[in-house]
């Protein structure tokens, strides 16, 4: 039911996931990314926690695989969860419990690991990650929605999305780029696609009114001096 891909520049640092599934409101439980630390996406039947309880793991030094080991071991309900993570020196890992839906696959290669469940064919997790790889000098955040896309070209889910996230963690403990589609009845990822078209050209500009609001531009509403 939900398909993805989480990335890192090996330009900037930056850690991110791009992310679609068939249920409602994606972006509020299975994407996760710290600064400086890496990227998880937990979907199927997903647990959020275990979103976190991976990138602590990581922020103590742990590499991808060792943080999914020690998440996944003894773990009640686990074999109902797909999890991928990748971590600060581009290691990716996963795992796949035995009681996944439908097709799923895994796909890793440089810097980013797609993954998938209920898909209508294997070849949807190597499009994703191929999609990601195909312009490394593009901002993450597009190379994300790129893996995402392709994805969707290739097949995506058996049935349709509805949902989409897509989330860019830079230098901030907040995020520099968190973008989400809740529901649509079709088009969930050209919609994300449209947003980020839109988010784009003022990411830097919100940046600035966190980090220094004397150089960020006005707000442009009623009442701004």
């Amino acid at each position: 039911m939900t398909f993805s891909i989480a990335g890192r520049c090996e330009n900037t640092g930056m850690f991110g996931v791009a992310i679609t599934t068939s249920s409602i409101s994606v972006g509020s439980r299975c994407p996760h990314a710290r600064a400086g630390i890496g990227a998880v996406s937990t979907q199927n039947i997903t647990d959020p926690n275990l979103g976190t309880l991976i990138l602590d793991h990581m922020e103590t030094g742990k590499d991808a695989k060792t943080a999914i080991d020690l998440v996944v071991k003894g773990r009640e309900n686990i074999n109902f969860r797909q999890l991928t993570a990748i971590d600060k020196d581009g290691n990716t890992s996963h795992f796949t419990g035995s009681k996944i839906l439908g097709t799923n696959a895994v796909s890793e290669k440089s810097n980013c690991i797609a993954a998938g469940n209920l898909l209508s064919n294997l070849g949807v997790a190597d499009a994703m990650a191929d999609g990601f790889n195909s312009d490394k000098n593009s901002h993450l955040a597009e190379r994300l929605l790129v893996g995402l896309e392709s994805g969707l070209k290739a097949g995506g889910e058996a049935g349709p999305v509805h949902s989409a996230a897509l989330i860019v963690v830079d230098q901030t403990k907040f995020p520099l780029v968190d973008l989400r589609v809740d529901w649509e009845e079709e088009d969930a990822v050209p919609k994300l696609r449209l947003l980020w078209s839109a988010y784009e050209p003022q990411m830097l500009d919100y940046l600035n009114r966190a980090l220094n609001p004397a150089v960020a531009p006005s707000y442009g509403v009623a009442g701004d001096l």
